[in-house]
């Protein structure tokens, strides 16, 4: 007779409860088992200690008589230290298909184009700061320049002030030179 470990499926719809039991392999998921080996209870979080109950000598009694782990017991036992971790397979059905593996190219060739264009930005901005320190001496030429151009519109200006308040001492309102104005054209006619 051909034994298994495995889960028989209890409950109510939607409220999954199993029970980790040793049955003939020729029996139905919930049918017929020999005997009751621990609980699992999925809806419980995965660090409750109630999640997975299991009877560890009446398992490895079982696993001497020749019962085989199903895939999901054996995760149950690698976990408690019962059995060695083996390595499972990835089949190829698990990687992503054409178009989500062109999305994810180019995602990574955008972010490298990124990634290169922020580091030649980061080189540019050092190299502006290197100038910066160098030339000084254009900060002090653009300096002079400014006092002499505030020089020069403090004179201008002394200037106009003066002219408009002769114009106001002799109580004539103030005309418009007549090359300001512009000449009338002769009507046609």
């Amino acid at each position: 007779m051909a034994m298994k470990i495995r889960l028989a499926r209890g409950g109510t719809k939607k409220r999954p409860f199993y029970r980790i039991v040793a049955a003939d392999s020729r029996m139905p998921r919930d049918g017929r088992f020999i005997e009751k080996l621990g609980t699992y209870n999925p809806l419980l979080p995965k660090d409750s200690a109630e999640r997975v109950k299991m009877s560890f000598e009446r398992i490895k009694y079982w696993m001497d008589q020749g019962a085989k782990p199903t895939d999901r017991v054996s995760r149950f036992l690698e976990a408690a230290g019962v059995l060695d971790g083996k390595e499972r397979n990835n089949p190829k059905k698990a990687r992503p298909r054409k178009k989500a593996q062109e999305r994810a190219e180019a995602a990574a060739a955008r972010e490298a184009e990124d990634a290169a264009a922020s580091s030649q930005d980061a080189q540019s901005e050092d190299v502006k700061a290197e100038d910066a320190t160098v030339d000084e001496t254009p900060k002090a030429n653009a300096e002079e320049d400014a006092a002499k151009d505030a020089e020069d519109s403090a004179h201008t200006g002394s200037e106009e002030t003066q002219d408009g308040a002769k114009a106001e001492t002799k109580g004539e309102p103030e005309t418009a030179s007549p090359e300001t104005e512009m000449p009338e054209e002769p009507k046609a006619g």
